[in-house]
């Protein structure tokens, strides 16, 4: 008789899947940082908010980035050292995701292979 089955290992797999869709901590989506938060005159405001005791470390240590508030400057400070904050930097470089792409992905786009009809409904040939 063979010996013991080994133990199921998904735990993780249930915790990592939680995370990525709980919404009680859910920051900006990256359009939303890349076209407000990070233009010059917003990022001046996010920099300087005033006193909130609402927010952690009342709303003066902000991670503009993650849309993030931290507890205290050393706190902030260690935030960017990982990886998540890392993560985060790697994706704003890339553009953001526009609706005229969504359009193009669904085939709602202009369609530039197609040739122009002329009034007769017949196509027209194009000499090249």
């Amino acid at each position: 008789m063979p010996g013991p089955s080994r133990r199921s290992r998904t735990g993780a797999s249930k915790r990592d899947i939680h995370r990525a869709s709980r919404t009680r901590a859910r920051t900006k989506d990256l359009d939303q940082v890349q076209l407000e938060d990070l233009l010059p005159e917003n990022k001046a405001k996010l920099e300087n908010q005033p006193l909130d005791e609402t927010l952690p470390g009342l709303g003066q240590h902000y991670c503009i980035e993650c849309a993030r508030y931290f507890e205290s400057d050393v706190a902030l400070k260690g935030h960017t050292k990982t990886k998540v904050h890392r993560r985060r930097l790697k994706d704003l470089k890339e553009p953001a995701y526009t609706q005229a792409e969504a359009d193009a992905a669904v085939g709602l786009g202009v369609d530039k292979t197609q040739r122009s009809l002329n009034n007769d409904g017949q196509a027209i040939k194009i000499d090249s």
